[in-house]
């Protein structure tokens, strides 16, 4: 269903759709689509769309536009519980260049399909194409004749139509045109044909157990357009009702039929807790102060003493004992008053034939910036010259 919005229209227009929701293994009826484009122009414009007086969209109803620029579907299939309840969605569009919005509201009339029942329904699914190029009529179209050419039914509709992201699909790498693959369901009124048991051949399901394509005479009908994974079709005949009903065991968590729970009444007897909270406190503190006793006794009570530690000890033992603590005291006392000795350099010097002393080589007075490090024996006053051996061989003093 294809319409022109209009931007400049402040009024709210109202539009009626009808559509039909019957039983089927996943409660959906009659496939409904909703295509809304803008104006022919290129302004981005983005869909909003919501349930009138609710923040979202139906749980049946799901809405997808890739981007700005591209066209915005509302799709989905109603089920048995909104048969006879009219759905208004709120349609509101933003221009993303003017800034402009303008508000719609679409009336969904969802009718009963029980008169028309489609028993035998098949779901395929299709790698080659994203959902919203599913939904558009000519490709929908294409895929429900090569499915009737197959099936040969009298009637033939599709139900549903999924994403497959919604059924927990990966999103596929942007390279090589690779599309996210849509689930597509249809429902006719004749029993399965050959070509579409042949899914159900042992030899093909072993093929897909291997991940391997499996061999179906009427790929070639759709491999043209539409490449279908027959590892993943699903067909499910209604006409065969499998009862789901289990009887109750009934156990120890269980009632009996007409038992009601009765809470206890406000009538109970008080409990005393303050001898418990005695025996709580008290045997736990006894245990300490016993293992305290015990301690303390080991630690003070069975200590040796000095005087029968003497008495045990050989009297060389002690003697040297004594004399070690007393020479330690000694040596402790002394460097209590020990002073740092002057350098050699400052003290008092003899002269070794005189005996006067002389004094100090570098005096506190005595000017030394200009003295060389290393002076000769010459140069030194009132020292005595150590004796040089000369090429005579004679010694002078």
């Amino acid at each position: 269903m294809r319409r022109p919005w209009r931007q400049q229209q402040q009024a709210e227009e109202r539009a009626a759709m009808r559509c039909c929701a019957g039983p089927g293994p996943r409660g959906g009826g009659a496939l409904t689509t909703l295509l809304l484009t803008g104006e022919i122009s290129n302004d981005p414009i983005t869909f909003n769309t919501n349930l009138m007086g609710y923040p979202d969209r139906p749980g049946w109803l799901r809405y997808i536009q890739r981007t700005p620029y591209s066209d915005g579907v509302l799709y989905g299939s109603p089920t048995v519980e909104n048969v006879g309840k009219p759905t208004v969605i709120e349609i509101t569009a933003y221009n993303r260049r003017t800034f402009e919005t303008a508000r719609h509201n679409l009336i969904i009339n969802i009718m009963s399909a029980e008169d028309f029942p489609l028993p035998y329904q098949a779901e395929f699914f299709i790698r080659n194409m994203n959902v919203e190029e599913m939904l558009a009529s000519e490709v929908l179209g294409d895929f429900l004749g090569a499915v009737k050419n197959v099936w040969q039914p009298e009637r033939l509709n599709a139900i549903n139509i999924t994403s497959a992201l919604d059924r927990g699909g990966r999103v596929p790498l942007p390279i090589n045109d690779m599309k996210e693959g849509v689930y597509v369901m249809v429902g006719a009124d004749v029993p399965f044909s050959s070509c579409l048991r042949e899914v159900e051949n042992p030899q093909n399901q072993l093929r897909c157990s291997q991940e391997m394509e499996p061999s179906i005479t009427c790929d070639k009908k759709f491999r043209t357009q539409f490449h279908i994974d027959w590892c993943k079709i699903s067909l499910v005949d209604n006409t065969k009702q499998v009862s789901t009903f289990q009887e109750v065991i009934r156990g120890e968590g269980i009632l009996p039929d007409g038992g009601e729970y009765r809470p206890p009444s406000d009538t109970l007897k008080s409990r005393d807790y303050y001898s418990d909270f005695l025996i709580t406190l008290a045997v736990p503190s006894a245990v300490a102060l016993v293992l305290f006793l015990i301690l303390a006794y080991i630690m003070c009570c069975r200590r040796e003493g000095v005087e029968k530690r003497n008495m045990q000890t050989p009297d060389i033992q002690l003697v040297h004992h004594s004399a070690i603590q007393k020479s330690t005291k000694e040596l402790r006392d002394m460097s209590k008053n020990r002073e740092i000795a002057w350098p050699l350099s400052t003290l008092p010097v003899f002269h070794p034939v005189t005996g006067e002393i002389v004094p100090p080589l570098h005096p506190d007075n005595y000017d030394n910036t200009s003295m060389p490090l290393m002076q000769t024996q010459q140069n030194l006053p009132h020292q005595t010259q150590i004796p040089q051996q000369q090429s005579a061989g004679k010694w002078y003093s």
